[in-house]
């Protein structure tokens, strides 16, 4: 066996265990992860300047770099994540049907784990816990690949987690990280049927292709974010430039940042005036087509045809002109990744219009894409944005990490 067969292997028998560890159970496993979390927290800081100083002389750029950077206060609210999922309802033995049959078979339907889910990701620490926490309180075993970029503060925190699951009395298999983070291995984890029952890619757009293409266990596509603001020509342009500036610049490089923004016709002067001086702030580049380009000058460069399909995480805005709702309507179904987006209107019928027609897993009414989290949707914390429409479509929290299975009471019966 392989490495990483024997870490699926433990994985599997350390789900059975899992399985019915009981609220109680996995409650006190997540509290002693809180604990040593914040206890031993340093010992994560020291490997986090690893990685970060590794990533400055790489050259990585400054908003995947904050992604990637730990502090005393990001660790705090990572600790409270933890215990925001503690205090959330367990979806696991919940029984969402029973009825009885004419026959007298007594037939129910019971949320059960989907047992080992896999997750690869980028540079982002805090995804591990996040991930192994709600996977823990949903009953499943996980098998974590983060990047090269992460690789000293992942390993850290798997252990300090390990090691709490051992004080409350569960497996520490519940909990791994693959230590190769090699393309080979990433491979090998695609396909690594019998030991994993769900793989989730969590990162940019080719690895989520890569990944989908690839695999030969089950993949739940996350994390796509090609999100667009339509500002309307009944919208407020004051409203609509700070909706704007909150969703390209509050973090740019999060999936539910705004990557391209459409603005109608007659309010586009009205609308610039006030949002340029937002995004100047942050020196965000404008890529404009032709008939923004009049309005803008030099304050914007032309669009390519290829700006209308990249999710840049970064400072850059694809910036068109549209003549009216069912133009952006359009566009947004033809170029979106079925993530997140906003209408910004003062019109309740366009406003309904955009939320029936438009297809994404979240879809605003003035407000930011920026609100597309588990946390904010009252989940805690999620384990990515689901953009498929099988299983589970957007923040994938407890409820998207159970499947389900029929229980059967009867008497003797026969057929």
């Amino acid at each position: 066996m392989t490495i990483l067969q024997q870490q699926g292997q433990a994985a599997r028998e350390a789900s059975h265990t899992l399985a019915t560890a009981g609220t109680a159970g996995k409650n006190a496993a997540l509290e002693a992860i809180a604990g040593i979390l914040r206890e031993r927290q340093q010992e994560w800081l020291d490997a986090n300047r690893r990685d970060v100083e590794a990533a400055q002389v790489s050259g990585m750029r400054p908003a995947l770099l904050d992604r990637l950077t730990l502090t005393p206060e990001r660790i705090e609210g990572i600790v409270e994540g933890v215990r925001q999922i503690i205090a959330l309802p367990d979806p696991i033995g919940r029984v969402d049907k029973m009825e009885t049959r004419p026959n007298g078979l007594i037939i129910g339907r019971r949320r059960v784990p989907l047992g080992v889910i896999a997750i690869i990701y980028e540079a982002r620490p805090n995804v591990t816990v996040d991930a192994a926490a709600l996977c823990l309180k949903s009953g499943n075993v996980c098998i974590l690949r983060g990047g090269k970029e992460a690789i000293h503060s992942n390993r850290c925190v798997t252990s300090l987690m390990r090691e709490a699951l051992v004080s409350a009395g569960l497996p520490e298999g519940c909990i791994s990280l693959v230590q190769d983070t090699s393309r080979e291995t990433a491979n090998e984890l695609m396909h690594l049927d019998g030991y994993v029952d769900v793989l989730i890619p969590r990162g940019g757009a080719d690895l989520i292709r890569t990944v989908a293409r690839e695999a030969s266990v089950p993949v739940i596509r996350t994390g796509e974010g090609i999100c667009h603001i339509y500002v309307d020509n009944e919208a407020d342009p004051g409203m609509a430039a700070e909706i704007l500036y909150n969703a390209k610049c509050s973090r740019p490089s999060v999936c539910n940042a705004v990557e391209c923004v459409l603005v109608q016709e007659d309010v586009a002067e009205a609308f610039w005036k006030e949002a340029l001086p937002a995004l100047e702030q942050k020196k965000v580049e404008l890529r404009a087509d032709e008939r923004a380009r009049k309005i803008l000058g030099d304050r914007a460069v032309p669009a390519s045809e290829s700006d209308w399909d990249t999710e840049y995480d970064d400072y850059i805005l694809a910036v068109r002109t549209v003549e009216n709702l069912e133009e952006a309507i359009a566009f947004i179904n033809a170029h979106g990744t079925g993530h997140s987006e906003s209408i910004v209107t003062g019109n309740y019928f366009k406003a309904q219009r955009f939320l029936d027609a438009v297809d994404a897993a979240a879809v605003y009414v003035n407000a930011s894409t920026r609100f597309t989290d588990g946390g904010e949707f009252g989940l805690g914390a999620e384990i990515g944005i689901s953009t498929q429409k099988m299983h589970a479509r957007g923040p994938m929290g407890l409820e998207e990490l159970t499947s389900s299975k029929y229980v059967i009471y009867g008497q003797g019966h026969v057929r």
